[in-house]
């Protein structure tokens, strides 16, 4: 297996002027870990502004400005699914060799503006790719700050995680760079853009690993920014038990 010698963070932003800050902090933090263990390993941050309108692009900017690491690029697609292939495509082309070798030896890692990962977010990653992963999706928990306690309730009882697991969260899916090109990347999709990766992924043979050692911690929120992302998931949920029978 081909070690991996970069790292490329792409973060896709939607008028997150409320979250992005905690995201930016949690990747900042899972950035000094992975250079700790890893110092070899050359890591860019991507904040890919998608028609944004409120404060996220002073945040983002702020960030890059005292982080080398940390770049901005801003786009007017009103898709995640979009700017997380644009972002994407930006590292790979920046890169000073576009080889299948070079390619290979790039991790892509995502996450998204109302998630904060934890500090072992690279380093855990980097360790499944060095034991063979061509991919790896990570699980998520919800942040209970204003959230229902029975949606809290529900959420936790229809999502019990371990490794192995059967979910896809875009806020939680890294893959190596040689796997993302020959799967054919991120569709240009409004919502869904990762289950249809790691379909793609799974379809071509690679080894993807679902694991819960890496869990991001994601809004609880119901006021979607995809039409039908996880937000809109909960919101759903939410409407559920409203009209569940009293017992």
């Amino acid at each position: 297996m081909t070690a991996v010698d970069r790292v490329a963070v792409v973060i896709p932003v939607h008028n997150e002027e409320d979250h992005l800050g905690r995201a930016l902090g949690g990747v900042a933090a899972a950035a000094s870990a992975l250079r700790e263990v890893h110092p070899h390993i050359d890591l860019r941050v991507l904040v890919v502004l998608d028609s944004c309108t409120d404060g996220s692009a002073a945040i983002a900017s702020t960030y890059a400005a005292r982080n080398s690491c940390f770049s901005v690029l801003a786009v007017a697609f009103r898709s995640v699914g979009r700017s997380r292939r644009a972002g994407i495509w930006q590292m790979l082309g920046a890169a000073a060799d576009t080889s299948p070798g070079a390619a290979a030896r790039l991790w892509l890692a995502n996450t998204d503006a109302d998630s904060v990962v934890p500090e072992n977010w690279l380093v855990g990653q980097i360790r499944l790719a060095a034991a063979g992963a061509d991919a790896v999706l990570g699980s998520v928990d919800v942040d209970p700050a204003g959230m229902a306690p029975e949606l809290l309730g529900r959420w936790q009882s229809m999502h019990s995680f371990g490794e192995d697991h059967p979910h896809v969260f875009g806020a939680n899916l890294g893959v190596r760079g040689s796997a993302y090109l020959a799967a054919g990347g991120f569709p240009r999709h409004l919502s869904h853009e990762d289950r249809v990766l790691a379909g793609r992924l799974r379809e071509h043979g690679f080894d993807v690993r679902a694991t819960d050692t890496i869990r991001v911690r994601t809004s609880g929120r119901t006021q979607a920014r995809a039409p039908k992302g996880f937000g809109a998931y909960l919101r759903t949920l939410g409407r559920d038990i409203a009209l569940a029978p009293e017992a």
